[in-house]
């Protein structure tokens, strides 16, 4: 999503393009993570496992938190010089929970 350097608005600092970078790479993480979850959501669909609701709760919290990096890009599209969570807080969070 981001652009190279060289064609980046100068009128945003870099501490902007370093917070974008970071925020995009870990969506990108919880996509692929929640794609991983729906797909193990898809394997029980016709079984009656304990494991079900162990799979359910991780699926719920990935989708949590993609909606949680999708408000921040949007967060950083309408205000690029606002608020954000201090470095890797949003990563902290995800690695905190059972997987």
């Amino acid at each position: 999503m981001s652009a190279p350097n060289q064609t980046r608005p100068v009128w945003l600092d870099q501490r902007f393009w370093e917070r974008l970078d970071r925020i995009e790479l870990h969506h990108r993480r919880i996509q692929s993570e929640h794609e991983t979850w729906r797909r193990s959501l898809d394997r029980f669909r016709d079984t009656q496992s304990s494991d079900l609701f162990i799979v359910w709760q991780r699926y719920c919290q990935v989708i949590a938190e993609l909606e949680l990096t999708t408000a921040q890009l949007e967060a950083l599209r309408i205000n690029p010089n606002g608020p954000n969570l201090s470095e890797g807080d949003h990563e902290a969070a995800v690695a905190s929970r059972v997987r």
